[in-house]
Protein backbone atom coordinates (compact mmCIF):
# COMPACT_ATOMS: atom_id res chain seq x y z
CA UNK A 1 0.00 0.00 0.00
CA UNK A 2 3.07 2.26 0.75
CA UNK A 3 3.76 2.30 -2.94
CA UNK A 4 0.45 2.42 -4.23
CA UNK A 5 0.51 5.90 -1.73
CA UNK A 6 4.03 7.03 -2.50
CA UNK A 7 3.22 9.88 -5.75
CA UNK A 8 6.95 9.72 -5.93
CA UNK A 9 7.20 5.81 -6.78
CA UNK A 10 4.44 6.95 -8.75
CA UNK A 11 6.39 8.62 -10.74
CA UNK A 12 9.44 6.58 -10.56
CA UNK A 13 7.86 4.06 -12.51
CA UNK A 14 6.24 6.30 -14.71
CA UNK A 15 9.78 7.46 -15.53
CA UNK A 16 10.84 3.88 -16.00
CA UNK A 17 7.98 2.93 -18.55
CA UNK A 18 9.17 6.24 -20.40
CA UNK A 19 12.56 4.40 -19.98
CA UNK A 20 11.34 1.65 -21.67
CA UNK A 21 10.00 2.96 -24.36
CA UNK A 22 12.98 4.81 -25.02
CA UNK A 23 15.11 2.14 -24.76
CA UNK A 24 12.86 -0.55 -27.19
CA UNK A 25 11.29 -3.92 -25.24
CA UNK A 26 14.29 -5.80 -26.48
CA UNK A 27 16.66 -4.06 -24.96
CA UNK A 28 14.99 -3.71 -21.79
CA UNK A 29 13.98 -7.33 -21.32
CA UNK A 30 18.04 -7.72 -21.90
CA UNK A 31 18.35 -5.10 -18.88
CA UNK A 32 15.84 -6.49 -16.63
CA UNK A 33 13.62 -3.68 -16.88
CA UNK A 34 10.41 -4.95 -19.09
CA UNK A 35 10.50 -8.97 -18.90
CA UNK A 36 7.31 -9.54 -20.61
CA UNK A 37 6.08 -6.69 -22.28
CA UNK A 38 3.08 -7.69 -24.45
CA UNK A 39 4.02 -8.27 -27.90
CA UNK A 40 2.29 -9.30 -31.43
CA UNK A 41 2.67 -12.97 -32.39
CA UNK A 42 4.11 -13.18 -36.28
CA UNK A 43 1.53 -15.52 -36.84
CA UNK A 44 -1.37 -13.22 -36.21
CA UNK A 45 -3.03 -11.05 -33.61
CA UNK A 46 -2.15 -12.78 -30.80
CA UNK A 47 -0.94 -10.98 -27.95
CA UNK A 48 2.68 -12.90 -26.19
CA UNK A 49 4.82 -11.94 -22.84
CA UNK A 50 8.09 -12.77 -23.78
CA UNK A 51 10.31 -14.84 -21.59
CA UNK A 52 7.00 -14.92 -19.37
CA UNK A 53 4.99 -16.25 -22.47
CA UNK A 54 5.49 -20.58 -21.95
CA UNK A 55 4.23 -19.47 -18.20
CA UNK A 56 1.70 -17.56 -19.64
CA UNK A 57 0.76 -20.96 -21.45
CA UNK A 58 1.23 -23.00 -18.55
CA UNK A 59 -1.59 -21.19 -17.23
CA UNK A 60 -4.34 -21.77 -20.05
CA UNK A 61 -3.59 -24.65 -20.89
CA UNK A 62 -2.92 -26.90 -18.18
CA UNK A 63 -6.10 -29.07 -17.33
CA UNK A 64 -7.19 -28.00 -13.68
CA UNK A 65 -6.95 -30.91 -11.94
CA UNK A 66 -3.07 -30.35 -12.43
CA UNK A 67 -2.51 -26.95 -12.51
CA UNK A 68 -1.41 -26.97 -8.80
CA UNK A 69 0.66 -29.89 -9.10
CA UNK A 70 2.40 -28.16 -11.73
CA UNK A 71 3.07 -24.54 -9.95
CA UNK A 72 4.67 -26.63 -7.28
CA UNK A 73 6.97 -27.99 -9.59
CA UNK A 74 7.73 -25.01 -10.84
CA UNK A 75 8.36 -23.33 -7.18
CA UNK A 76 10.93 -25.95 -6.22
CA UNK A 77 12.61 -25.73 -9.65
CA UNK A 78 12.98 -21.73 -8.49
CA UNK A 79 10.15 -19.81 -10.63
CA UNK A 80 9.78 -17.20 -8.48
CA UNK A 81 6.34 -16.91 -7.04
CA UNK A 82 6.07 -13.22 -8.81
CA UNK A 83 6.46 -14.95 -11.71
CA UNK A 84 3.80 -17.16 -11.67
CA UNK A 85 1.62 -14.62 -10.30
CA UNK A 86 2.18 -12.64 -13.60
CA UNK A 87 2.01 -15.14 -15.61
CA UNK A 88 -1.44 -15.66 -14.82
CA UNK A 89 -2.34 -11.96 -14.78
CA UNK A 90 -1.42 -12.05 -18.58
CA UNK A 91 -3.39 -15.31 -18.63
CA UNK A 92 -6.66 -13.99 -17.22
CA UNK A 93 -6.30 -10.43 -19.34
CA UNK A 94 -5.35 -12.18 -22.55
CA UNK A 95 -8.38 -14.84 -22.08
CA UNK A 96 -11.46 -12.45 -20.33
CA UNK A 97 -10.57 -8.95 -21.05
CA UNK A 98 -12.27 -7.87 -18.45
CA UNK A 99 -15.54 -8.96 -19.58
CA UNK A 100 -15.93 -12.17 -17.97
CA UNK A 101 -17.48 -11.96 -13.98
CA UNK A 102 -15.43 -14.89 -12.48
CA UNK A 103 -12.23 -13.52 -14.70
CA UNK A 104 -12.16 -10.13 -13.71
CA UNK A 105 -13.00 -11.53 -9.66
CA UNK A 106 -10.15 -13.38 -10.42
CA UNK A 107 -7.69 -11.27 -11.63
CA UNK A 108 -8.76 -8.46 -9.01
CA UNK A 109 -7.40 -10.97 -6.10
CA UNK A 110 -4.39 -11.88 -7.74
CA UNK A 111 -2.41 -9.00 -5.95
CA UNK A 112 -4.32 -8.96 -2.75
CA UNK A 113 -3.12 -13.26 -2.97
CA UNK A 114 0.32 -12.06 -3.43
CA UNK A 115 0.26 -9.29 -0.58
CA UNK A 116 -1.12 -11.72 1.68
CA UNK A 117 1.26 -14.41 0.62
CA UNK A 118 4.27 -11.98 2.20
CA UNK A 119 2.64 -11.69 5.14
CA UNK A 120 2.74 -15.74 5.97
CA UNK A 121 5.59 -18.12 7.08
CA UNK A 122 8.40 -19.19 4.14
CA UNK A 123 7.03 -22.64 4.04
CA UNK A 124 2.95 -21.51 3.81
CA UNK A 125 3.69 -18.37 1.29
CA UNK A 126 2.39 -20.00 -1.65
CA UNK A 127 -0.69 -21.23 -0.37
CA UNK A 128 -2.72 -17.79 -1.11
CA UNK A 129 -1.31 -17.24 -4.63
CA UNK A 130 -1.59 -20.91 -5.59
CA UNK A 131 -5.33 -21.03 -4.44
CA UNK A 132 -6.38 -17.72 -6.77
CA UNK A 133 -4.14 -19.46 -9.59
CA UNK A 134 -6.53 -22.71 -9.10
CA UNK A 135 -9.55 -20.44 -9.67
CA UNK A 136 -7.70 -19.14 -12.39
CA UNK A 137 -6.91 -21.88 -14.70
CA UNK A 138 -10.39 -23.35 -13.33
CA UNK A 139 -12.31 -20.52 -15.06
CA UNK A 140 -9.97 -20.16 -17.62
CA UNK A 141 -10.78 -23.61 -19.09
CA UNK A 142 -14.61 -23.55 -18.43
CA UNK A 143 -14.29 -20.65 -21.00
CA UNK A 144 -12.78 -21.98 -23.58
CA UNK A 145 -8.95 -21.56 -23.46
CA UNK A 146 -6.96 -20.01 -25.71
CA UNK A 147 -9.36 -20.44 -28.74
CA UNK A 148 -12.04 -17.94 -26.60
CA UNK A 149 -9.17 -15.11 -26.03
CA UNK A 150 -11.19 -11.73 -25.74
CA UNK A 151 -7.56 -9.61 -26.57
CA UNK A 152 -5.80 -9.16 -29.32
CA UNK A 153 -3.68 -6.68 -30.94
CA UNK A 154 -5.56 -3.23 -31.27
CA UNK A 155 -4.43 -0.58 -33.50
CA UNK A 156 -4.08 3.21 -31.97
CA UNK A 157 -6.22 6.32 -33.42
CA UNK A 158 -3.36 8.51 -35.48
CA UNK A 159 -5.07 11.21 -33.77
CA UNK A 160 -7.66 12.18 -31.35
CA UNK A 161 -10.93 14.24 -32.44
CA UNK A 162 -10.57 17.50 -32.65
CA UNK A 163 -11.49 19.65 -29.57
CA UNK A 164 -11.51 16.54 -27.49
CA UNK A 165 -8.97 15.63 -24.50
CA UNK A 166 -7.67 11.58 -24.63
CA UNK A 167 -10.01 11.80 -21.44
CA UNK A 168 -12.86 13.12 -23.02
CA UNK A 169 -12.49 10.89 -26.47
CA UNK A 170 -12.29 8.01 -24.52
CA UNK A 171 -15.66 8.61 -22.66
CA UNK A 172 -16.80 9.14 -26.23
CA UNK A 173 -16.43 6.38 -27.23
CA UNK A 174 -17.54 3.85 -24.19
CA UNK A 175 -20.71 5.97 -24.41
CA UNK A 176 -21.23 4.62 -27.60
CA UNK A 177 -20.71 1.55 -26.56
CA UNK A 178 -18.07 0.42 -29.42
CA UNK A 179 -15.60 -2.00 -27.90
CA UNK A 180 -13.10 -0.96 -31.47
CA UNK A 181 -13.79 2.72 -30.94
CA UNK A 182 -12.67 2.59 -26.75
CA UNK A 183 -9.79 0.24 -27.53
CA UNK A 184 -8.52 2.13 -30.11
CA UNK A 185 -8.36 5.74 -28.44
CA UNK A 186 -7.24 4.26 -25.36
CA UNK A 187 -3.80 2.06 -27.53
CA UNK A 188 -3.48 5.97 -28.48
CA UNK A 189 -3.54 7.56 -25.35
CA UNK A 190 -0.98 4.39 -23.81
CA UNK A 191 1.11 5.47 -25.56
CA UNK A 192 1.94 8.70 -23.45
CA UNK A 193 2.52 6.30 -20.46
CA UNK A 194 0.91 4.63 -17.61
CA UNK A 195 -0.29 7.84 -15.59
CA UNK A 196 -1.74 9.11 -18.62
CA UNK A 197 -3.58 5.54 -19.83
CA UNK A 198 -4.33 5.65 -15.97
CA UNK A 199 -5.66 9.09 -15.27
CA UNK A 200 -7.63 9.75 -18.82
CA UNK A 201 -9.04 5.66 -18.27
CA UNK A 202 -10.81 7.39 -14.93
CA UNK A 203 -13.37 10.30 -16.70
CA UNK A 204 -14.90 7.15 -18.26
CA UNK A 205 -14.45 4.92 -14.60
CA UNK A 206 -16.26 8.18 -13.32
CA UNK A 207 -19.95 7.63 -15.65
CA UNK A 208 -21.08 5.33 -13.23
CA UNK A 209 -20.77 4.21 -9.97
CA UNK A 210 -21.00 0.31 -10.15
CA UNK A 211 -18.86 -1.66 -7.95
CA UNK A 212 -16.98 -3.08 -10.83
CA UNK A 213 -16.64 -0.16 -12.79
CA UNK A 214 -15.12 1.37 -9.47
CA UNK A 215 -12.77 -1.50 -8.27
CA UNK A 216 -11.39 -3.08 -11.47
CA UNK A 217 -8.65 -0.40 -12.35
CA UNK A 218 -7.65 -0.05 -8.80
CA UNK A 219 -7.19 -3.88 -8.45
CA UNK A 220 -5.07 -3.28 -11.86
CA UNK A 221 -3.15 -0.72 -10.72
CA UNK A 222 -2.50 -1.47 -7.71
CA UNK A 223 -1.17 -5.25 -9.64
CA UNK A 224 1.01 -3.62 -11.73
CA UNK A 225 3.04 -2.65 -8.58
CA UNK A 226 4.10 -5.83 -8.43
CA UNK A 227 4.24 -7.10 -12.47
CA UNK A 228 5.35 -3.50 -13.78
CA UNK A 229 3.66 -0.32 -14.66
CA UNK A 230 4.86 -0.69 -18.28
CA UNK A 231 2.06 -3.50 -18.41
CA UNK A 232 -0.82 -0.42 -17.83
CA UNK A 233 -2.07 -0.89 -21.40
CA UNK A 234 -2.55 -4.52 -21.68
CA UNK A 235 -4.17 -4.87 -17.71
CA UNK A 236 -6.48 -1.32 -18.12
CA UNK A 237 -7.70 -2.19 -21.19
CA UNK A 238 -9.92 -5.12 -19.41
CA UNK A 239 -11.28 -2.15 -17.31
CA UNK A 240 -12.11 -0.53 -20.70
CA UNK A 241 -13.99 -3.25 -22.09
CA UNK A 242 -16.10 -3.34 -19.05
CA UNK A 243 -17.02 0.01 -19.48
CA UNK A 244 -18.13 -0.74 -22.35
CA UNK A 245 -19.90 -3.88 -21.65
CA UNK A 246 -21.73 -2.47 -18.84
CA UNK A 247 -22.87 0.99 -20.80
CA UNK A 248 -24.51 -2.01 -23.04
CA UNK A 249 -26.09 -3.88 -20.50
CA UNK A 250 -26.99 -1.31 -17.73
CA UNK A 251 -30.33 0.58 -17.98
CA UNK A 252 -30.05 3.90 -18.70
CA UNK A 253 -32.31 7.16 -17.56
CA UNK A 254 -32.12 9.51 -15.08
CA UNK A 255 -31.74 7.32 -11.71
CA UNK A 256 -28.92 5.52 -13.09
CA UNK A 257 -26.79 8.35 -14.86
CA UNK A 258 -26.97 10.32 -11.89
CA UNK A 259 -23.65 10.61 -11.32
CA UNK A 260 -23.09 11.81 -15.03
CA UNK A 261 -24.96 14.94 -13.72
CA UNK A 262 -24.14 15.62 -10.06
CA UNK A 263 -20.34 15.36 -10.76
CA UNK A 264 -19.64 18.47 -13.25
CA UNK A 265 -22.35 20.18 -11.15
CA UNK A 266 -20.27 19.87 -7.70
CA UNK A 267 -16.75 20.85 -9.84
CA UNK A 268 -18.12 23.40 -11.01
CA UNK A 269 -19.61 24.84 -7.77
CA UNK A 270 -17.21 23.94 -5.91
CA UNK A 271 -14.28 25.59 -8.02
CA UNK A 272 -12.86 22.39 -7.40
CA UNK A 273 -10.92 21.81 -10.57
CA UNK A 274 -7.75 23.82 -11.03
CA UNK A 275 -7.11 24.41 -7.56
CA UNK A 276 -4.19 22.40 -5.72
CA UNK A 277 -5.39 19.94 -3.32
CA UNK A 278 -5.51 20.85 0.44
CA UNK A 279 -3.48 20.07 4.01
CA UNK A 280 -5.96 21.38 6.12
CA UNK A 281 -6.22 18.58 9.15
CA UNK A 282 -9.43 17.20 10.54
CA UNK A 283 -9.92 16.36 14.40
CA UNK A 284 -11.31 12.89 14.84
CA UNK A 285 -14.76 14.46 15.52
CA UNK A 286 -14.60 16.00 12.37
CA UNK A 287 -14.24 12.89 9.97
CA UNK A 288 -16.88 11.39 12.51
CA UNK A 289 -19.56 14.03 11.45
CA UNK A 290 -18.49 13.81 7.97
CA UNK A 291 -18.85 10.23 7.67
CA UNK A 292 -22.38 10.36 9.13
CA UNK A 293 -23.35 12.81 6.80
CA UNK A 294 -22.23 10.62 4.07
CA UNK A 295 -24.33 7.55 5.24
CA UNK A 296 -27.23 9.43 6.73
CA UNK A 297 -27.73 11.64 3.72
CA UNK A 298 -28.86 11.24 0.03
CA UNK A 299 -26.76 10.35 -2.71
CA UNK A 300 -26.52 14.08 -3.69
CA UNK A 301 -25.91 15.14 0.00
CA UNK A 302 -22.97 12.86 0.53
CA UNK A 303 -21.50 13.66 -2.81
CA UNK A 304 -22.03 17.31 -1.74
CA UNK A 305 -21.14 17.04 1.76
CA UNK A 306 -17.54 15.57 0.35
CA UNK A 307 -17.24 18.18 -2.09
CA UNK A 308 -17.59 20.99 0.27
CA UNK A 309 -15.11 19.65 2.29
CA UNK A 310 -12.74 19.74 -0.06
CA UNK A 311 -13.63 23.02 -0.85
CA UNK A 312 -13.27 23.90 2.78
CA UNK A 313 -9.47 22.77 2.21
CA UNK A 314 -9.67 19.40 4.04
CA UNK A 315 -6.90 16.93 2.94
CA UNK A 316 -8.44 13.79 0.40
CA UNK A 317 -6.94 11.55 3.00
CA UNK A 318 -9.16 12.76 6.06
CA UNK A 319 -12.59 12.85 3.19
CA UNK A 320 -11.38 9.40 2.13
CA UNK A 321 -11.40 8.62 5.79
CA UNK A 322 -14.90 9.75 5.87
CA UNK A 323 -16.09 8.14 3.10
CA UNK A 324 -14.75 4.34 4.13
CA UNK A 325 -16.41 4.90 7.66
CA UNK A 326 -19.31 5.26 6.04
CA UNK A 327 -18.88 2.23 3.76
CA UNK A 328 -18.01 0.00 7.24
CA UNK A 329 -21.59 1.33 8.63
CA UNK A 330 -22.94 -1.14 5.95
CA UNK A 331 -21.36 -4.35 6.91
CA UNK A 332 -21.79 -3.52 10.84
CA UNK A 333 -25.39 -3.11 10.87
CA UNK A 334 -26.49 -5.47 7.43
CA UNK A 335 -28.85 -7.71 8.99
CA UNK A 336 -27.90 -10.95 6.52
CA UNK A 337 -29.24 -11.98 3.67
CA UNK A 338 -32.73 -12.68 3.29
CA UNK A 339 -35.41 -14.35 1.11
CA UNK A 340 -33.81 -13.94 -2.88
CA UNK A 341 -30.42 -12.67 -1.08
CA UNK A 342 -29.73 -16.63 0.07
CA UNK A 343 -27.82 -18.57 -2.29
CA UNK A 344 -25.84 -21.95 -2.36
CA UNK A 345 -22.47 -20.82 -0.41
CA UNK A 346 -24.29 -17.54 1.12
CA UNK A 347 -26.99 -18.79 3.56
CA UNK A 348 -29.49 -16.86 5.62
CA UNK A 349 -27.65 -14.07 7.85
CA UNK A 350 -24.44 -14.03 5.97
CA UNK A 351 -22.65 -11.04 4.99
CA UNK A 352 -19.25 -12.51 2.66
CA UNK A 353 -19.04 -12.43 -1.12
CA UNK A 354 -21.12 -9.72 -2.88
CA UNK A 355 -23.08 -8.44 0.22
CA UNK A 356 -23.71 -5.21 0.25
CA UNK A 357 -21.05 -4.14 3.02
CA UNK A 358 -18.11 -5.74 1.63
CA UNK A 359 -19.33 -4.28 -2.04
CA UNK A 360 -19.32 -0.82 -0.65
CA UNK A 361 -16.19 -1.49 1.45
CA UNK A 362 -14.28 -2.85 -1.38
CA UNK A 363 -15.46 0.57 -3.68
CA UNK A 364 -14.93 3.36 -0.80
CA UNK A 365 -11.32 1.95 -0.65
CA UNK A 366 -10.66 1.63 -4.41
CA UNK A 367 -11.85 5.18 -4.83
CA UNK A 368 -9.63 6.16 -1.85
CA UNK A 369 -6.67 4.53 -3.09
CA UNK A 370 -7.08 5.77 -7.08
CA UNK A 371 -7.61 9.25 -5.50
CA UNK A 372 -3.99 8.93 -3.60
CA UNK A 373 -2.17 8.69 -7.20
CA UNK A 374 -4.51 10.38 -9.92
CA UNK A 375 -4.16 13.79 -10.72
CA UNK A 376 -6.01 16.53 -8.69
CA UNK A 377 -8.92 16.80 -10.55
CA UNK A 378 -9.31 12.84 -10.33
CA UNK A 379 -8.47 12.91 -6.95
CA UNK A 380 -11.57 15.23 -6.02
CA UNK A 381 -13.27 13.12 -8.28
CA UNK A 382 -13.08 10.02 -6.86
CA UNK A 383 -13.87 10.91 -3.22
CA UNK A 384 -16.99 12.87 -4.40
CA UNK A 385 -17.96 9.78 -6.02
CA UNK A 386 -17.26 7.72 -3.27
CA UNK A 387 -19.23 9.62 -0.76
CA UNK A 388 -22.20 9.72 -3.47
CA UNK A 389 -21.72 5.70 -4.11
CA UNK A 390 -21.92 4.49 -0.38
CA UNK A 391 -25.20 6.82 0.49
CA UNK A 392 -26.33 4.99 -2.98
CA UNK A 393 -25.74 1.59 -2.13
CA UNK A 394 -27.57 1.87 1.19
CA UNK A 395 -31.10 3.60 -0.33
CA UNK A 396 -30.95 1.33 -3.43
CA UNK A 397 -29.98 -1.95 -1.79
CA UNK A 398 -32.66 -2.73 0.64
CA UNK A 399 -32.55 -2.77 4.28
CA UNK A 400 -33.54 -0.24 7.02
CA UNK A 401 -29.51 0.71 7.31
CA UNK A 402 -30.86 4.01 9.53
CA UNK A 403 -32.47 2.09 12.35
CA UNK A 404 -30.47 -1.00 12.41
CA UNK A 405 -27.50 -0.41 14.59
CA UNK A 406 -23.29 -1.23 14.05
CA UNK A 407 -22.01 -3.99 15.75
CA UNK A 408 -20.96 -4.50 18.14
CA UNK A 409 -24.19 -4.79 19.39
CA UNK A 410 -24.25 -3.57 23.50
CA UNK A 411 -25.34 -7.06 24.96
CA UNK A 412 -22.80 -8.93 22.92
CA UNK A 413 -20.35 -6.71 24.11
CA UNK A 414 -21.30 -7.75 27.49
CA UNK A 415 -20.82 -10.97 27.04
CA UNK A 416 -17.30 -10.69 27.05
CA UNK A 417 -15.99 -10.99 30.09
CA UNK A 418 -11.98 -11.50 29.38
CA UNK A 419 -9.19 -8.73 28.54
CA UNK A 420 -6.51 -10.95 28.08
CA UNK A 421 -5.25 -10.80 24.25
CA UNK A 422 -4.41 -14.30 23.99
CA UNK A 423 -7.92 -16.02 25.59
CA UNK A 424 -9.31 -13.08 23.22
CA UNK A 425 -8.05 -14.22 20.14
CA UNK A 426 -8.54 -18.07 21.02
CA UNK A 427 -12.09 -17.16 21.72
CA UNK A 428 -12.65 -15.46 18.35
CA UNK A 429 -10.81 -18.44 16.22
CA UNK A 430 -13.92 -20.13 18.01
CA UNK A 431 -16.60 -18.20 17.14
CA UNK A 432 -15.38 -17.91 13.30
CA UNK A 433 -15.41 -22.06 13.62
CA UNK A 434 -19.35 -21.45 15.09
CA UNK A 435 -20.62 -18.82 12.32
CA UNK A 436 -21.22 -16.62 15.34
CA UNK A 437 -20.61 -13.25 13.89
CA UNK A 438 -21.87 -10.90 16.04
CA UNK A 439 -19.78 -12.76 19.05
CA UNK A 440 -16.40 -12.05 16.52
CA UNK A 441 -17.76 -8.44 16.15
CA UNK A 442 -17.58 -7.82 20.24
CA UNK A 443 -14.13 -10.24 20.67
CA UNK A 444 -12.45 -7.80 18.30
CA UNK A 445 -13.86 -4.79 19.51
CA UNK A 446 -13.05 -5.85 23.18
CA UNK A 447 -9.44 -6.95 21.84
CA UNK A 448 -8.83 -3.30 20.25
CA UNK A 449 -9.88 -1.38 23.51
CA UNK A 450 -7.51 -4.11 25.74
CA UNK A 451 -4.36 -3.00 23.45
CA UNK A 452 -3.57 -5.80 21.40
CA UNK A 453 -1.97 -6.93 19.31
CA UNK A 454 -3.12 -6.10 15.56
CA UNK A 455 -0.80 -8.14 13.65
CA UNK A 456 -1.68 -11.13 16.25
CA UNK A 457 -4.90 -10.99 14.72
CA UNK A 458 -4.15 -10.18 11.41
CA UNK A 459 -2.67 -13.31 11.56
CA UNK A 460 -5.50 -15.60 12.74
CA UNK A 461 -7.61 -14.05 10.53
CA UNK A 462 -5.14 -14.55 7.48
CA UNK A 463 -5.12 -17.78 7.92
CA UNK A 464 -9.00 -18.09 7.30
CA UNK A 465 -9.01 -15.39 4.63
CA UNK A 466 -6.60 -18.73 2.97
CA UNK A 467 -8.25 -21.13 3.58
CA UNK A 468 -12.08 -20.15 2.72
CA UNK A 469 -13.39 -19.73 -0.25
CA UNK A 470 -15.37 -16.16 0.05
CA UNK A 471 -17.01 -16.61 -3.01
CA UNK A 472 -14.77 -14.71 -4.95
CA UNK A 473 -14.01 -12.09 -2.30
CA UNK A 474 -11.79 -13.30 0.74
CA UNK A 475 -7.98 -12.36 -0.42
CA UNK A 476 -9.86 -8.83 -2.04
CA UNK A 477 -11.42 -7.93 0.79
CA UNK A 478 -8.78 -9.21 3.44
CA UNK A 479 -6.39 -6.64 1.71
CA UNK A 480 -9.27 -3.53 1.70
CA UNK A 481 -9.00 -4.17 5.50
CA UNK A 482 -5.71 -4.54 5.74
CA UNK A 483 -4.79 -1.17 3.95
CA UNK A 484 -7.83 0.96 5.46
CA UNK A 485 -6.58 -0.51 8.81
CA UNK A 486 -3.33 1.55 8.20
CA UNK A 487 -4.71 4.63 6.69
CA UNK A 488 -6.92 5.03 9.24
CA UNK A 489 -6.58 7.14 12.59
CA UNK A 490 -6.26 5.26 16.12
CA UNK A 491 -10.08 6.22 17.20
CA UNK A 492 -11.88 4.39 13.99
CA UNK A 493 -9.13 1.96 12.70
CA UNK A 494 -10.51 -1.10 14.73
CA UNK A 495 -14.02 -0.75 13.01
CA UNK A 496 -12.47 -2.09 9.76
CA UNK A 497 -11.55 -5.29 11.84
CA UNK A 498 -14.24 -5.72 13.21
CA UNK A 499 -16.02 -5.83 9.99
CA UNK A 500 -13.19 -8.31 8.88
CA UNK A 501 -13.95 -10.84 12.05
CA UNK A 502 -17.88 -10.45 10.52
CA UNK A 503 -17.40 -11.56 7.24
CA UNK A 504 -14.56 -14.08 8.14
CA UNK A 505 -17.33 -15.88 10.45
CA UNK A 506 -19.61 -15.35 7.96
CA UNK A 507 -17.56 -17.58 5.29
CA UNK A 508 -15.97 -20.24 7.49
CA UNK A 509 -17.18 -23.89 6.72
CA UNK A 510 -16.80 -23.65 3.10
CA UNK A 511 -12.98 -24.61 2.09
CA UNK A 512 -11.24 -22.92 -1.19
CA UNK A 513 -11.14 -25.56 -3.94
CA UNK A 514 -7.67 -26.21 -4.10
CA UNK A 515 -6.24 -25.31 -0.71
CA UNK A 516 -6.39 -29.08 0.50
CA UNK A 517 -4.29 -30.42 -2.37
CA UNK A 518 -1.97 -27.09 -2.12
CA UNK A 519 -1.08 -27.58 1.65
CA UNK A 520 -0.38 -31.37 0.64
CA UNK A 521 2.23 -30.90 -2.22
CA UNK A 522 4.04 -27.70 0.10
CA UNK A 523 4.00 -30.04 2.89
CA UNK A 524 1.94 -27.89 5.48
Amino acid sequence: MAELRSRRGFLADVGRGTLVASLGSALAVDLGLSPALASIDKAGDRLTFGALEPLVALMQETPADKIIAAIVEKLRAGTPLRDLLSAGAFANARTFGGEDYIGFHTMMALAPAYHMANELPERRRALPVLKVLYRNTTRIQEFGGPSKEVLHQTKALCRLPDGRTGAEALRDAVRSKSVDAAESTFALIAEGGPADAFNELLLAVQDNTEVHRTVLPYRAWDLLGLIGREQAHTLLRQSVRYCVKSERDWPHGAEADRPRVILPRLLDQYKLVGRPLGHRKAEDGWVEKLSLAIFEGTPEQAADSAAAALAEGFAPEAVGEAVSLAANQLLLRDEGRTGKQIQNGKPAGSVHGDSIGVHASDSANAWRNMAAVANPRNAVACLVLGAFQVSWDRVNRGGDFLKWQPRPHPDTLESVRTTDPAQLRDELRAAIRSNEQSRACALVSRYGESGGDPEALFHLLLGFAVSEDGSLHAEKFYRTVREEFASTRPAFRWRHVIALARVTASEYGRTAAGYDEACELLKV
